[in-house]
């Protein structure tokens, strides 16, 4: 399976002889898939997810040859990055690991974040300095969103239990918890399926700084003054303008309740 329009644009014949001349589908063909030993994903981390959902489905592993801009979700398992060595272990890799899969209300999968806030603002500046810059392009949509963002009111529970009711500058709930070229949250196990739940407050500006620290080295969920939630059902209640980023991609909600699978599809890793 592959989209070519990722960032890196790997192309369907190229993939092929690298594959040994695997049939290849576009993510509009997953239904298509059906009686295969394996199912091979090239895209960004916003098209993992789905055809993740598909290879579960099917009972078979996921492989990844990753073609986006940041590539977290490879980058979280240990998946190379250079095509030609991740095609060499989608072919022959024994490995895996069984992983969760996140799911909005709305009925989309995700494999590594949904957020609102900062994440998405951030997210939206970074969008026209990917082609330039690439992976670092998040962080320069970061330093923007800083400077420009506003918290947001939100009311979080957490597996039926109200948690939080205030502003924030941003929520995450996450799988892997890995976002934004190398940021994460640390503390996030996608084999556990429990969901976990990271909420940056209100504050000063100021604060910011040490917050965007805690993401890039990953340990937002350990600074003080930053709750911290696990469950298996998410439910956040978000002004109706709230704009959704989930896997690196722009959504309109579904955040109103998030959901866990374990053991939702296994992936092949070395």
């Amino acid at each position: 399976m592959a989209n070519v329009k990722s960032r890196r644009g790997l192309e369907p014949a190229w993939l092929q002889s690298l594959l040994g001349g695997a049939e290849v589908f576009g993510l509009d063909e997953l239904e298509r898939i059906a009686g295969v030993d394996r199912v091979v994903v090239s895209g960004g981390d916003g098209t993992v997810a789905p055809v993740a959902e598909r290879a579960g489905v099917l009972g078979v592993p996921l492989a990844v040859i990753p073609g986006g801009t940041a590539n977290d979700f490879a980058r979280a398992n240990g998946i190379p990055l250079d095509p030609r060595e991740a095609a060499a272990l989608a072919v022959d890799g024994q490995a895996r690991r069984s992983l969760e899969l996140g799911r909005l209300s709305t009925g989309r999968p995700f494999v590594n974040v949904a957020s609102a806030g900062l994440s998405s603002v951030a997210g939206r500046r970074a969008q026209p300095l990917k082609s330039r810059f690439g992976p670092l392009a998040y962080g320069m949509g970061a330093v923007r969103a800083a400077a420009t963002g506003r918290p947001r009111a939100v009311c979080v529970r957490v597996d039926g239990a109200e948690v939080f009711d205030g502003g924030a500058w941003q929520i995450m709930v996450a799988c892997t918890g890995a976002f934004g070229g190398g940021s994460g949250i640390g503390a996030a196990d996608a084999t556990d399926g429990d969901l976990d739940v990271v909420i940056v407050p209100a504050g000063s500006r100021a604060t910011l700084a040490r917050r965007a620290w805690g993401l890039r080295t990953q340990t937002i969920e350990r600074q003080r003054a930053v709750p911290h939630f696990e469950g298996r059902v998410v439910e956040v209640a978000l002004p109706d303008d709230a704009e959704l980023n989930v896997d690196g991609e722009f959504v309109d909600g579904g955040l109103d309740r998030v959901s866990a699978r374990a053991n939702a599809f296994s992936l092949i890793v070395p």
